[in-house]
């Protein structure tokens, strides 16, 4: 049995609007859909319909889940491919960011094998299995969420103090994880997610706690989680100078999926300028000459953006 923790808080699914989103995925991906996993905003509230929601398809291979060749190349040459996807149900839209990934690539991400923090850095927070084809694909799917945790926690330690709470080393790493990306959530997103989850962050933290690569102990003071490390002054400046590195990567990555989502979905444009309204705050007008040739004219349009702090 996994020891993934349970997450709190609730139930989704009490509504056929997911079940029904789901079975329109996989027959779109021609069953070739082995899991699909639940995080984000709508699973800490519980409502689907608040705001996008976000999943994550689990494919058995990227030629069986699509017609179209080119959505297979993509999906495999710079894994994932984002998808924006509607349902209305009744007089309710529900609305989803839909991301997919290949059960092998999945468990690289999660693994200490991706250098990247794409994957690692966000499944390392609560995530709920919302259809699995079978128990072997579910504890499957929960070893690597587990082993997510796993990886930023042993690649964070190094960078945090030696000892502290353990929401405050969560916070830091998750904020690190984020920081390899062009974000354009607010500040505060990490704080306010570990707060949400202390009880999670707690049990995986003592879950890995003896399987580190340093030493490293977890305990409670009161009332409040604590660790302690001991990490060698070499490993530190070695893990300072790695995750400079993810950034610059992870900002290039970045680009380059927001270039492929141009291609790989209808509507990405408008896509795009409706995630950076919702989390900027701010009013983004696509201007013609983008929607003409975006190849030719987006590298400005963000740069501008950039400029503006709209992301970063």
């Amino acid at each position: 049995m996994s020891a993934y923790p349970l997450v709190a808080g609730p139930d989704p699914l009490d509504t056929p609007a997911l079940g029904a989103l789901l079975d329109e995925l996989r027959r779109r991906h021609r069953g070739a859909i082995c899991g699909a996993l639940l995080y984000g905003s709508c699973l800490r509230s519980g409502n689907i319909f608040d705001g996008l929601l976000d999943l994550y398809l689990i494919c058995d291979d990227y030629g069986s889940a699509y017609e179209k060749r080119r959505l297979a190349l993509a999906n495999w040459l710079l894994p994932p491919n984002v998808f924006y996807v509607e349902l209305e149900q009744g007089e309710q839209v529900l609305r989803s960011k839909v991301t997919v990934i290949s059960l092998a690539d999945f468990r690289r991400g999660c693994s200490r094998a991706w250098f990247q923090s794409y994957i690692w850095g966000r499944f390392a927070q609560p995530t709920r299995i919302v259809y699995s084809r079978d128990d072997t694909t579910r504890e499957e799917l929960e070893e690597c969420l587990l082993q997510a945790a796993h990886t930023l926690l042993e690649r964070a330690v190094p960078s945090a103090p030696p000892q502290g709470s353990v929401g405050g080393l969560w916070e830091q790493a998750l904020g690190m994880s984020y920081a390899t990306e062009l974000r354009t959530e607010r500040g505060g997103r990490a704080a306010e997610l570990v707060a949400g989850a202390a009880d999670f962050y707690a049990a995986v933290t003592r879950h890995w706690a003896d399987s580190l690569a340093f030493p490293f102990a977890v305990y409670d003071a009161d009332g409040e989680c604590m660790y302690r490390s001991r990490v060698p002054a070499v490993t530190r400046r070695l893990s300072a100078a790695l995750w400079l590195l993810r950034r610059l990567q992870g900002k290039l990555l970045s680009i380059l999926r927001l270039v492929k989502a141009l291609f790989t979905f209808e509507g990405g444009l408008d896509y795009i300028a409706w995630k950076l309204e919702r989390h900027s705050g701010e009013k983004i007008v696509i201007p013609d000459r983008v929607r003409r040739a975006p190849l030719l004219f987006m590298w400005g349009f963000f740069w501008g953006l950039y400029r503006r702090g709209v992301f970063k």
